[in-house]
């Protein structure tokens, strides 16, 4: 199969066709999805930080170690690093291509990859553990 050079004149045609339909489809309903979640887990977070604001260590404990607050704040990273990844995805495919922009996002992926591993495991050991 010949590879499609995307030139002005491609991109300008509207019936043109370039790129994984299939893939772009998905990566806007997941930036989408992810962002609405985000704005209703707003909620959530500013009740943390309020409750949280000028308590000490054991009420952070008391209140993120209830499994009715870590679990969803465990659940709202894993969202976010999603949403976060996909952000990064358009603003790299503006900027980089070829080897370059596949090691900028195999990067992207491997970062947003341990923040979410790093932040769920610290949550579930505080709801879990104390």
């Amino acid at each position: 199969m010949r590879e499609q050079i995307i030139t002005r004149d491609v991109v300008a045609n509207p019936k043109s066709a370039y790129g994984n339909k299939k893939a772009s489809t998905r990566h806007f309903i997941t930036q989408r999805l992810t962002g609405a979640i985000n704005i209703a887990f707003v909620a959530l977070l500013l009740f943390i930080v309020v409750r949280l604001a000028g308590q000490d260590r054991a009420d952070m404990l008391a209140v993120i170690g209830n499994w009715a607050v870590g679990i969803p704040l465990a659940i709202l990273l894993v969202i976010v690093t999603v949403h976060m990844r996909n952000g990064m995805r358009d603003t790299l495919e503006d900027y980089l291509a070829g080897s370059v922009y596949r090691l900028a996002m195999l990067l992207n992926t491997l970062f947003c990859i341990i923040i979410a591993v790093a932040g769920v495991a610290a949550i579930l050991k505080l709801v879990f553990w104390g």
